[in-house]
């Protein structure tokens, strides 16, 4: 029970009960300053917490479908386009036969390489029996040790000449094969500049007559900055959603040189290379959704 006494017309708190009461709202200020205290270090952890989680969460980027590579033909010699047996967007197999160059002068130059070898080789036959009958006489006494020389030197010189004649046939066979454009892995037509007809100049080919790129795999380019690309090295995991289909690939280049500069900074190529199905045709610049870890 709080005594009061009436000093003045003025009701006061007896001083014990005044000191309690001061007290009890010392306590109780004290309890929310720690409750205070207790809700902004549970807040600041909260935020860590989503920074944290920020820092380590996975990047998501919109980027574009490229080849892997591109293999462009060129005729390696002069000549008319006799055929050409595929088309655009056609799948093909590796050593495929694609386009064919007029073969009839190869095909004459490569008779007559295979003719100077067979006179080069008889050429040695003779030399060697040459060399026989010499060794024969001069183990009887019939002839001196130049003349043997002689015979030998001869041998030897039909021998170097059937090697040459076999040298110029290889580089004759070569060009016989380079009138055929063949693919050179398993893959699709990207481009096709050449018909039927079509004088061909070495020297003057502004474009390929075929070029082909493989299908097994492509690559997903994304623009980072350098912060970004700094972050991840090749080989790295990294998924690709092609078309509603998540694929597993892994990080394979990362560019060097910049494309452009932003107000942000400088801007770079990143690609990611996954494996493509084989019923499925992807083609260069779709968009795609790349998930970097």
């Amino acid at each position: 029970m709080i005594r009061i006494s009436a000093i003045g017309g003025t009701a006061m708190l007896a001083p014990s009960h005044l000191y309690r009461h001061m007290s009890h709202l010392s306590q109780t200020a004290g309890l929310q300053r720690a409750r205070l205290r207790l809700s902004l270090s549970l807040l600041m952890l909260a935020l860590l917490t989503v920074l944290a989680s920020n820092a380590t969460a996975a990047l998501q980027l919109s980027g574009r479908l490229e080849w892997v590579h591109k293999v462009e033909m060129r005729a390696v010699e002069n000549g008319v386009i006799d055929e050409v047996l595929i088309a655009p967007g056609e799948h093909v197999e590796k050593g495929q036969l694609l386009l064919r160059m007029d073969q009839r002068e190869a095909q004459a130059a490569s008779l007559e390489a295979k003719a100077r070898v067979v006179r080069r080789q008889i050429g040695l036959e003779d030399a060697e029996r040459e060399l026989t009958r010499a060794q024969e006489l001069f183990d009887r006494g019939l002839i001196a040790s130049e003349e043997l020389k002689d015979a030998e030197l001869l041998k030897a010189a039909a021998l170097a000449e059937l090697e040459s004649a076999k040298a110029k046939q290889a580089v004759v066979d070569v060009l016989l094969e380079r009138t055929e454009l063949r693919a050179p892995f398993e893959g699709i037509v990207v481009e096709q500049n050449g018909y039927r007809g079509a004088v061909i100049y070495k020297t003057l080919q502004q474009q390929p007559l075929v070029a082909v790129a493989p299908t097994s795999q492509m690559l997903a380019r994304v623009l980072v900055t350098s912060d970004i690309l700094r972050r991840y090295r090749p080989g790295q995991p990294a998924k690709i959603n092609v078309r509603g289909q998540l694929r597993t690939g892994a990080i394979y280049s990362l560019g060097v040189e910049a494309i452009r500069i932003d107000p942000d900074g400088a801007v770079y190529e990143l690609d990611v290379i996954f494996d493509s199905k084989p019923d499925e045709i992807l083609r260069p610049s779709e968009f795609v959704q790349v998930t970097l870890p």
